[in-house]
């Protein structure tokens, strides 16, 4: 689904409206937020401009936690999301974004990656 375009339906100085001159093009284009949520994975491909493809996480149930005091990587279950910096309704609606602090079966992780950009989730151990 394609989001409007605001720039087209904008008023004049004096309240009334103004009659778009053209339609959409194609580079004004623009989805919605893809927003990542605790679940059985699920990930999705949509093609950008230059027919280049971006694949985003729908749903996570795991995570690739990184251990700085042993240097290992471990893939780890997700529990659940216990708080979201970047929105508080996020924090709420359990949404999995970049500085999201994940509670994980080797203990507390903060998401390094972008799910929504990069398709997968990583951490760094913040406590055990």
């Amino acid at each position: 689904m394609v989001k409007p375009i605001e720039n087209l339906q904008k008023r004049k100085l004096t309240g009334g409206r103004t009659k778009h001159f053209r339609s959409r093009r194609a580079y004004e284009k623009d989805g919605y937020a893809a927003e990542t949520l605790l679940g059985t994975t699920e990930n999705y491909h949509r093609r950008t401009r230059g027919g280049t493809e971006k694949t985003s996480l729908k749903f996570a149930d795991s995570v690739n936690v990184h251990d700085n005091s042993s240097g290992k990587t471990q893939k780890a279950k997700i529990t659940r999301v216990l708080e979201n910096p970047a929105n508080r309704d996020y924090e709420r609606r359990g949404v999995i974004t970049r500085g999201a602090l994940l509670d994980t079966e080797l203990g507390r992780a903060r998401v390094t990656s972008r799910p929504a950009q990069d398709g997968v989730i990583n951490a760094v151990l913040v406590s055990k």
